[in-house]
């Protein structure tokens, strides 16, 4: 358990230098968008075309595991979204915390921090767990808010849905890479060489952006915030991982599903929070008090993994 907490140490630590930094204001909020767009559309699309193209794509989907995955995070985002509505929240805000109870910070935190302490073989399943995500979650609460105000979902929301997804770096990086490795084409040193340098920014550029970003976030309905936090941190891991044993997965992408779903709330759900206007200081608490507790329960999930 030490070992373990002293591997992800560093990962947490350069969160926190970023907070600091935005914090003492070193690090001013333009700075930090700007460092966020440069990981957003360069490093970590680098990373994550690298990654994608040395997959073997015979064995890299796995319906069992998008069952399982997709499955379990339904359950958390029902609960979620039931406990909003008895609690008296409109429509479009139940939608955003049951959104916020089970989207992880994959992209920034994930794909790194996984891949190095669970290995290669973690690639897959992380990339499809962030596919999940992103496709299937993300045009899911933009159908959701858009019909709760409009009272209908036109041609326009389907259509910004899809763009959305098309225009993402990530979506677009990753199919790249994949096609890449369909296609079965080398990757040339200097090639390799590019992607390589660039990707290794993506790491503690995307965690100093996200501590950057913590720092100047508003802060409210602790309440609220605190229950999505645990409904991120403790349910949804269970969820998955009892879905993924019930599909009979494979311990080794079970166990990468349920630590992706350990991950804290993703910076990206503050964005839509802010966009369409709703839930934004509960949806910006719950990412910065899960992301400071999970330098505790990420550590655990990680030792409870390795162990069996």
């Amino acid at each position: 358990m030490q070992a373990i907490f002293l591997e992800t140490l560093p990962f947490f630590a350069l969160i926190g230098l970023g907070f600091a930094a935005g914090w003492l204001r070193v690090f001013p909020p333009d700075a930090t968008a700007w460092l966020t767009r440069f990981v957003f559309y360069f490093a970590l699309s680098a990373m994550l075309f690298r990654l994608a193209a040395t997959l073997d794509i015979a064995a890299l989907f796995d319906l069992r595991f998008a069952v399982a995955y997709l499955s379990g995070s339904l359950a958390v985002w029902a609960v979620c979204f039931v406990v909003a509505r008895m609690r008296g929240a409109r429509l479009a805000e139940a939608a955003m915390e049951a959104h916020t109870g089970m989207i992880g910070n994959t992209g920034f935190l994930g794909v790194p921090m996984l891949v190095v302490l669970l290995g290669d073989a973690a690639i897959g399943p992380v990339l499809m767990v962030l596919t999940l995500d992103m496709i299937v979650f993300s045009t899911m609460i933009t159908l959701i808010i858009s019909a709760a105000r409009y009272g209908r979902i036109g041609l326009g929301t389907l259509t910004a849905a899809l763009r959305g997804v098309v225009a993402n770096p990530m979506i677009v990086s990753m199919v790249a890479g994949l096609a890449w490795a369909a296609l079965s084409l080398p990757l040339p040193r200097p090639f390799m060489d590019f992607l390589t340098l660039l990707g290794s920014a993506a790491t503690p550029g995307a965690l100093f952006a996200i501590g950057a970003s913590l720092a100047r976030r508003p802060v409210g309905r602790i309440g609220p915030a605190i229950w999505l936090s645990g409904a991120k941190l403790v349910l949804h891991p269970a969820a998955v991982g009892a879905t993924a044993l019930l599909m009979g997965v494979a311990a080794g992408p079970a166990g990468v599903m349920v630590a992706a779903a350990a991950l804290p709330v993703a910076g990206n759900v503050y964005i839509l929070a802010h966009h369409f206007r709703v839930a934004e200081q509960r949806v910006s608490a719950a990412i910065l008090i899960s992301t400071a507790v999970s330098i505790v329960t990420v550590p655990i999930v990680i030792h409870a993994i390795t162990r069996g």
